[in-house]
């Protein structure tokens, strides 16, 4: 009579296990997908600034067709990437774009010394910034829900629950890890 208690005790601390691992998966996969969306809500200002931006230096040098050009295709290439992976290589082209952009206004000392110019370099620096965050604490979030589904034996809760690892947002490069600068 007594192993049957103690069969009986073991099995259930092994389902409120299972239960427990499987909540804390649900939840940071949650977590994983609030994170996520806060980096699209970062881009999407970030998104939604460009053409202020581009405005304002086209009424300065409105000569410079091309990367005027080059900013707005690979802003909308951006606003159409999906996944994670997708998305940071989309960013990645239209912050090289941006720098573009914004060494073209090197040339232009009105531009430079133009408050209009000026707000929406701090702005664009804030959201840079803000993109900067959100990218860490979404990584964060996706490198625990990744160990979990990956260490043993909360990988058997994982598997059986359909459990994926989730994908980081990294740049390709280290080069291309720096933060576009936007100061003059």
């Amino acid at each position: 009579m007594m192993g049957v208690w103690i069969l009986l005790g073991v099995a259930v601390l092994v389902v409120l296990w299972w239960i427990t691992t499987y909540n804390r998966l649900i939840r940071l996969r949650l977590m994983t997908g609030n994170a996520w969306s806060d980096i699209d809500v970062q881009l999407k200002r970030r998104h939604d600034l460009i053409p202020n931006v581009v405005e304002t230096v086209k009424g300065y040098a409105a000569h410079e067709r091309t990367t005027f050009e080059r900013v707005v295709e690979a802003r909308t290439a951006a606003m159409g990437a999906s996944t994670p992976a997708q998305r940071a290589e989309a960013e990645n082209i239209l912050t090289g774009a941006l720098k573009s952009l914004f060494a073209l206004a090197e040339n232009y000392p009105a531009l430079r010394a133009s408050e209009n110019f000026m707000n929406l370099q701090g702005q664009l620096s804030q959201i840079e910034e803000a993109i900067q965050n959100a990218r860490r604490y979404y990584n964060a979030v996706v490198r625990d829900y990744n160990s979990l589904t990956q260490y043993f034996p909360s990988s058997i809760v994982a598997n059986t629950g359909g459990f994926r690892p989730a994908e980081y947002f990294q740049l390709p490069s280290e080069a291309e890890r720096e933060a576009p600068k936007v100061q003059f």
